[in-house]
């Protein structure tokens, strides 16, 4: 899933699976769950379409282009499908008493609810808030699994609540900003077999940090728009109940977008590039870990680099009743030498589609679907012996591939 992971980002997602890996965390679970619309046209130009509340979240500066009260609210379905396949378990490094494993999927499904409301003010200013999961996944390696210590569980919930203006300069020029306060929720198990105690349990780490937003909007013409926008993503701390402690950098975003209506058509093209900042990511920090192997601090350095989305997309005004859409992106990896079976992640394709159907000139009901396709990534994994330093407890070799499939719902309304 990426995604939207891709998404995934400016969330506790980062947080947890982070814990859940031990290695490198993946943007192929920075998944956008801003909306149906969106998901319907793979994103492109979300950040200045502006067909409802939900651009918002993608470029405040877009409020501006609203002169009534706009609701939209709805949810997405996030349902990750993870292989890996041909692996080798090799505990202390000694392959020639290893074990070969698969596993046909490790992944789950999850529900991320979203709601948007822009409040035009006058002609001048408007403001906005907003609720929307920035990540909703679930990955999962039952008792079969031969190494554990990599697999296990990691249960993530995220939350993003905005609160945002605009100021509309004049015909051409729109500018906006908001604050993010961003929740983070997540649990992650690891066991090593015969050892009494787990290598890592945090159950239910949770956390709270503020970032803000930025964007620009500018009017060519009715037909013709640009938009820009910029996302700051602060450090994400969180704790469980035993005051276990996880810190780590969030990556920012920024994201340019187009929106062109070919006039006496009843066609729009639309586009997006999308800047993920994954290369922030050089160490993830571990402290007060109590019930398990790894006591006290602990440090894992990463070797992440910055990640891209471009996205492009069409819709067909049918009539008064039906708008139809589709798009396609192209999310490349945040892993480069440093990769993980508990988080695969690699270069990904989406392939979107969507309708709206307006019950009225005042309401009308989104859906979007997209299908995320992986590829095949070699992954060589292994893990430190906290008891002695410079050895390894085990190590595996293995071929990963994820996909997912999203599916989003929404209702809309102007008032």
């Amino acid at each position: 899933m990426t995604q939207n992971t891709r998404l995934f980002k400016k969330t506790l997602l980062a947080v947890t699976v982070a814990m859940a890996s031990g290695q490198a965390m993946a943007a192929g679970f920075q998944l956008n769950a801003q909306s149906a619309t969106g998901i319907g046209r793979a994103f492109a130009g979300d950040a200045v379409i502006a067909d409802n509340a939900s651009v918002m979240a993608r470029n405040p500066a877009a409020m501006a282009l609203f002169d009534k009260m706009e609701l939209s609210l709805g949810f997405e379905s996030i349902t990750s499908m993870i292989e890996v396949k041909d692996g080798r378990y090799c505990p202390g490094g000694f392959c020639a008493i290893g074990s070969d494993f698969s596993y046909d999927d490790a992944g789950d499904t999850s529900i991320a609810p979203n709601i948007h409301l822009i409040v035009p003010v006058n002609d001048k200013f408007a403001w906005g808030v907003n609720a929307y999961s920035n990540f909703g996944t679930k990955t999962e390696f039952d008792d079969s699994f031969v190494a554990k210590e990599y697999g296990g569980l990691t249960d993530v919930k995220s939350a993003n609540f905005g609160l945002s203006g605009s100021y509309r300069l004049n015909d051409q020029w729109s500018f906006g900003a908001g604050l993010d306060l961003i929740y983070g929720q997540g649990t992650m198990k690891r066991e090593l077999k015969g050892m009494p105690k787990p290598l890592l349990d945090v159950d239910g780490a949770d956390g709270w940090a503020v970032g803000f937003n930025l964007g620009t909007v500018y009017e060519l013409d009715e037909n013709n728009r640009f938009g820009l926008s910029y996302r700051y993503s602060p450090e994400m701390e969180a704790k469980d109940d035993k005051g276990q402690k996880i810190t780590l950098p969030l990556p920012d975003m920024a994201e340019f977008s187009g929106y062109h209506k070919i006039e006496n058509t009843k066609f729009a093209v639309h586009y997006s590039i999308q800047y993920i900042g994954w290369g922030a990511f050089d160490q993830i920090e571990f402290k007060n870990l109590k019930d398990s192997i790894l006591t006290g601090s602990y440090n894992k350095d990463y070797q992440w680099q910055d990640g891209w989305h471009y996205a492009i997309g069409g819709t067909y005004y049918l009539n008064n009743d039906w708008t139809l859409r589709t798009g396609y992106m192209y999310d490349t990896s945040a892993q480069d030498s440093l990769t993980s079976v508990s988080v695969p992640d690699s270069d990904r394709q989406w392939l979107s589609a969507g309708f709206t159907y307006h019950i009225d000139s005042k309401s009308n009901v989104d859906f979007g679907i997209t299908y995320l396709m992986g590829k095949d990534v070699d992954v060589n994994e292994s893990t430190p012996n906290p008891l002695l330093p410079g050895s390894d407890i085990s190590s595996i070799t293995a071929t990963t591939h994820a996909d997912a499939i999203l599916f989003g719902l929404q209702y809309s309304r102007s008032f």
